[in-house]
Parts: structure tokens; C-alpha cells; sequence
């Protein structure tokens, strides 16, 4: 079933829906979770996005999240596995047929996978002018690939993989850490 690619302006609303979604799953995870973070384009004020709520649990062993898979779907989330990132467990809720509302990307505490995502969020909230040349970019990409996830994914890549680069750097920077990408 095909997905259309929707890049709408900011929703002040965005923040208000990751905390109520992010109170409906704490009992689910229960004391396997260490923190919850909104992650991706809604969790940046003023950026346009795909209206879904990504979000980013922490947790102390993924393996003990597939215990999880049934409370996750009795709230309506589909349980992906991995979905083509080791060691991540991916739910995703859905609003109707072509729409996901929420995706929730969980990672064990220390995967690196938690940096990038931090990095590149607060990279964003902290340089507008590239969170505007993001926005300017999906939202060309969405006009052109309105019925082409891959394109639109494909097309955004190049521009994530520099400014992730970049935003690792910064973020490592911040917040004391010596190690930096090439």
C-alpha cells in the first residue's frame, strides 16, 4: 500500500502529542525504560514535517522490549522488530490506511543510534537557517515524490548524512565528549 509523502508546517500542537502519546506508553515499558525523547522534524520547533511523532525510548536491555510487543498492540501499535536497524525495536501507530501517527524508535542505553538522533535534533533547534534549508528540501522532495517514499527518503539523505556529521561534531562538543567524525 502506498504512503503519501505530506510535509506540512509546524503544529505548536506537536510537543502536547508526545507527551500525552509518551504517558500512554510508560506503563507498557514499565521499569525497562530509562528516558523518552521526541526525536525527528515534529520535535523541532518551526520545522515543516511529515506529521508523525517520532519518539525514542531508552531502555536497559532491547531484548526484554519484545515482552512488550503485546501491551504495545493492545494500544493499537504495530510491533516491526528491528525493521532494518539492528538493535532497534520499531512500533508504529496509525491513523488510518496511507497516515502512521507515531513511530517509536527504541534503543538500549549506549547505542550510538541515541547520539545521532539527539545530535541532529538539537542541531536543528540550535541553527535555524539549516532547519530551514531541511524544511526548503522536503518539502521540494514531497511536491516531486508525493506517491514515492523511497525517492523522498533517497532525496533527504544526502543532506542528513552531512548535517548529522556536522551535528555529531557539535553536539560532542557540547557535551564534553573528545571523539570526533571525519
Amino acid at each position: 500500500m502506498k504512503r503519501k509523502v505530506e510535509v506540512v508546517p509546524y503544529n505548536s500542537e506537536w510537543p502536547a502529542m508526545f507527551k500525552a502519546e509518551k504517558a500512554r506508553i510508560v506503563p507498557v515499558f514499565g521499569d525497562r525504560l530509562l528516558s523518552i525523547h521526541h526525536i525527528g522534524s515534529t520535535s523541532v520547533p518551526g520545522l515543516a514535517a511529515k506529521p508523525i511523532i517520532d519518539m525514542m525510548p531508552v531502555v536497559k536491555d532491547i531484548l526484554a522490549v519484545d515482552e512488550c510487543n503485546s501491551g504495545m498492540e493492545g494500544l493499537g501499535y504495530t510491533a516491526m522488530g528491528e525493521y532494518g536497524i539492528p538493535g532497534r525495536r520499531l512500533f508504529s501507530l496509525k491513523i488510518d490506511d496511507i497516515t502512521n501517527k507515531v513511530h517509536i524508535h527504541v534503543f538500549q542505553h549506549g547505542d550510538l543510534n541515541i547520539e545521532r538522533h539527539l545530535a541532529f535534533r538539537d542541531y536543528l533547534r540550535a541553527f535555524p537557517a539549516i532547519a530551514d534549508e531541511y524544511a526548503r528540501i522536503k518539502r521540494e522532495l514531497a511536491q516531486r515524490f508525493t506517491w514515492d517514499i523511497e525517492a523522498y527518503m533517497d532525496g533527504k539523505n544526502g543532506f542528513i548524512k552531512e548535517t548529522e556529521r556536522e551535528a555529531i561534531n557539535w553536539y560532542r562538543k557540547k557535551t564534553g565528549s573528545e571523539e570526533q567524525l571525519s
